[in-house]
């Protein structure tokens, strides 16, 4: 059984196997933990559900972006918690003790990373491994003050991983320090595919709008001002044609119908113990017929066409990552689902485009993380982690 102490309920309890990682290489001396949707050869692959779990035998090998990672020295300590199927943004599995923010223990981690973002939060990992469908690296990351990058979609090799919705499904990783964070992207993504220079930061309005209060709206002002130090004067860009609504709708449901293709049939098959508003949102995706999802995808494929000519070679949007910090985890169902809504308008614009965004901790808001992202144009994703170290920076 897994024998480290987690006093965030970060870490599933599994069978120790071995794990074999390079004794040398750049990240040698580091520890890593793996989210539970990724195959680790040798353990299960539970995906949040215990039936899966119980289910599923054990990996014959180990997903190939993890093998990356073990390669270069990285020594693994554990499987992570994930948010069951990992189609939640809060963190909160009806079937484990719920993790627990080490930054702000009395809020969500986020999901459905939580348990990665909490084990690097809480010290027990250096690098944790994650993914983001519609927000669950760049959410946690926010929430629990930590460095979170959707990289570009299609980019690193999803081998090896459960699928939730294959258009939107991205590799992730979380890391306290910039250093750490660009060794693993450096080894997983090599040379961005993007040439040119990120030079022109840019603001949309209604983004502006979404952190949730006024304390919100004040600190999101101070963190875009550390950015315009640090990368340059911020211009207004001109407003896009598609309205938030719009696209959170089009998010939606793209994501659940593609859920409902990779999982409907298992969930149909027999009681599969699903989870409160995860049931739902599967249920929702059975709703959605091939020819609404096929505009949907026509709409994206607009916005994506409307937000790369805004962004162009050089551009960076620049954004909350979240409407505020992470909510309390005593909240109501229907506030965490109020969160859920506003935060997705904000966090949709990378997955709906499939550009890379990375979340900065430079926050606060009653004592709690609150992230700043800059999104950049599709293969930017280490000229976006270069920039965020300039942030990060001049924040000190």
């Amino acid at each position: 059984m897994n024998s480290m102490p987690d006093p965030f309920n970060s870490f599933l309890d599994m069978p120790q196997v071995p794990v074999s990682n390079a004794e040398n290489g750049p990240l040698a001396g580091l520890r890593l933990a793996v989210k539970d949707i990724y195959d680790v050869a040798g353990l299960v692959t539970g995906c949040g559900n215990p039936g899966k779990a119980a289910s599923s035998l054990p990996a014959d090998k180990t997903a190939a972006s993890v093998q990356v990672i073990l390669d270069a020295g990285a020594r693994y300590v554990g499987k992570t918690q994930t948010d069951e199927l990992a189609f939640s943004l809060m963190g909160q599995n009806a079937h484990f003790p719920h993790p627990i923010n080490p930054a702000a223990p009395d809020r969500v981690t986020g999901g459905s990373s939580s348990g990665s973002a909490a084990a690097v939060a809480g010290a027990l990992a250096d690098i944790a491994v994650g993914s983001d469908t519609g927000g669950s690296i760049r959410a946690p990351a926010s929430f629990c003050g930590l460095i979170g990058l959707r990289t570009t979609h299609d980019l690193i090799s999803l081998d090896g991983a459960m699928k939730l919705a294959p258009s939107l499904d991205t590799f992730g990783w979380f890391a306290r320090d910039i250093d750490t964070y660009e060794k693993v992207a450096r080894l997983l993504i090599g040379e961005d595919a993007h040439r040119g220079e990120l030079v022109r930061p840019l603001a949309l309005d209604w983004l502006d709008a979404l952190p949730s209060g006024p304390a919100e709206a004040a600190e999101y002002r101070r963190m875009r001002g550390i950015a315009e130090n640090a990368l340059g004067p911020i211009t207004k860009a001109s407003p896009l044609t598609f309205s938030p609504d719009e696209l959170y709708w089009c998010f939606r449901k793209v994501q659940a119908f593609e859920a409902w293709q990779q999982h409907g049939a298992w969930i149909s098959s027999g009681d599969r113990g699903l989870g409160p508003g995860v049931k739902e949102r599967f249920a929702f995706g059975a709703t959605i017929d091939a020819a609404a999802y096929q505009a949907e995808i026509a709409r994206r494929d607009a916005f994506r066409r409307a937000l790369g000519a805004l962004l162009g070679d050089d551009g960076i949007l620049i954004l909350p990552t979240v409407p505020g910090a992470a909510p309390l985890a005593s909240a109501t169902d229907a506030e965490l689902l109020a969160y859920r809504e506003r935060a997705l308008m904000l966090l949709c614009l990378s997955g709906l485009s499939g550009f890379p965004q990375i979340t900065l901790p430079i926050g606060t808001v009653d004592g709690a993380p609150f992230g700043l992202s800059l999104l950049g144009p599709a293969g930017s994703d280490l000229a976006l982690i270069q920039l965020g170290r300039q942030v990060l920076q001049q924040q000190l």
